[in-house]
């Protein structure tokens, strides 16, 4: 058993990490801020130890893990380099945990966390698997036929992985802030592509994916008639969407999925193609209809009338899938889009697609920009956005009650930094005021 210690244990791919390691049977501790984030619960669940940064937490025998968030600066990271100790970044100690296994990553600009967190659903019903999912899930087992992961383009960190698979959901350009184009981002993808091992199952209604380049069979997925993996017939439910599947022209099978929009359905499909091309049947891939989500994307609460959801979206194009599944699965209901931008550089990139997205909604509220420490502002405030979205107006978080006009609405708070605050607080002035209705009833 090695002890492994986790520096910046409670983000998303590090926190997937320490349940994966706990879980294969090693011993996991790490430090963080003292902040409450939404990954903490299910490490102390565990009795995983979490503890304050200090460098008095780098001990001899242990080996050490560091998030990409922090510089070698940090006091944990010079210590650990003081006293020689076995140093991995996340992402280079992944690209060597995952060489045990038959590995799939996931990666794209859009869909990577639902699409791990389907397929894992999928493969977990048969086998025993091991999965890290970008919202801060993770399985380790010891006997593991698979394992499934999300490999994030940002800073190329996903070139530190061989897989055995790949499914690409995407190709677009985000994370202006280190790319400088969406050919700069193509460049990833490729350079990516040629380190997959076994097969690539890409999407094929993608104009980017299309020009892929692999030294491995390349699967298609999507709705147009050229793919290998093509949907057809969707249809709304009550539940959820239903579609049937043809391989290469000729009829599979029929899935049904508890989730609305083409994005998910593209998700759902290439899930369904690597299976297939694994040689699993279709009885044991329609557990599809049984997938909960995963954390922040399109989590939902009922509050009365009002429906709130929760959900990561932090792109324009996100914004769209977003507001499109909420019409599809509330078509009766105004769309309310509470929106904090991410980035002072992702919002000046997109500052007109933003616009654009927003517009889609039937009322927007927009709350101030959730910047980076890497960078800058550059006198960009979030009235630059609110000037381009018609009738739009800032929340203010001492200020949600305003919310409460909207009866018999969704709601829908969007972002990447800490919109849930804004949400929380709502929430609570809800709770209030049915506390007041119901002590004057």
């Amino acid at each position: 058993m090695t002890a492994y210690h986790f520096i910046g244990i409670k983000g998303t791919g590090m926190s997937a990490l320490a349940h994966i390691l706990h879980d294969s049977g090693e011993k996991v501790q790490g430090s963080d801020v003292e902040k409450r984030f939404f990954t903490q619960e299910a490490l102390e669940d565990k009795n995983i130890p979490i503890f304050p940064f200090s460098e008095m937490n780098i001990k001899e025998g242990y080996t050490i893990i560091a998030g990409n968030a922090f510089s070698d600066n940090h006091p944990e990271i010079k210590e650990a380099k003081r006293q020689g100790l076995t140093f991995y970044r996340y992402h280079d100690f992944l690209g060597e945990w995952l060489k045990q296994y038959t590995s799939i990553a996931v990666t794209g600009a859009h869909g990577k966390t639902s699409t791990t967190g389907l397929l894992a659903h999928v493969l977990d019903e048969s086998y025993p698997i091991s999965y890290l999912i970008g919202d801060g899930t993770g399985k380790g087992h010891m006997e593991s036929n698979y394992f499934v992961f999300e490999a994030c383009e940002y800073r190329r960190h996903f070139l530190s992985y061989q897989p055995d698979y790949a499914i690409m959901t995407n190709i677009d350009f985000d994370h202006p802030d280190y790319f400088t184009s969406v050919d700069d981002v193509f460049d990833a993808f490729q350079s990516m592509a040629d380190q997959v091992k076994k097969g690539i199952i890409a999407c094929g209604d993608d104009e980017q994916l299309q020009q892929i380049q692999a030294k491995v069979p390349v699967v298609y997925y999507g709705f147009s008639s050229t793919n290998d993996f093509q949907a057809q017939n969707v249809t709304e439910t009550e539940h959820g969407t239903e579609f049937d599947v043809f391989v290469r022209n000729t009829y599979y099978d029929t899935f049904t999925i508890p989730m609305f929009g083409n994005h998910n359905v593209l998700n759902a499909l290439s899930v369904i193609a690597i299976c297939h091309y694994e040689d699993i049947k279709a009885q044991k891939v329609k557990v599809l209809d049984s997938f909960e989500g995963v954390k922040r994307r399109f989590t939902e609460k009922d509050f009365g009338s009002q429906v709130l959801i929760d959900d990561y979206a932090h792109h324009p194009r996100e914004i769209t899938a977003t507001i499109d599944s909420a019409r599809k699965k509330y078509h009766d209901k105004p769309i309310i889009a509470i929106f904090q931008p991410h980035t002072f550089t992702r919002t000046r990139t997109f500052l007109q697609e933003f616009a654009d997205s927003l517009n889609l909604a039937d009322h927007v509220y927009l709350c101030d920009i959730f910047g980076s420490a890497r960078e800058e502002s550059g006198k960009l405030t979030i009235e630059d956005l609110q000037k381009l979205v018609d009738d739009s107006r800032i929340l203010d978080l001492a200020n949600t009650e305003v919310l409460l006009e909207h009866s018999d609405s969704v709601l829908i708070f969007m972002g990447a930094g800490d919109i849930q605050k804004f949400q929380k607080t709502y929430e609570n002035q809800l709770e209030l005021v049915n506390y007041e209705q119901t002590k004057n009833a």
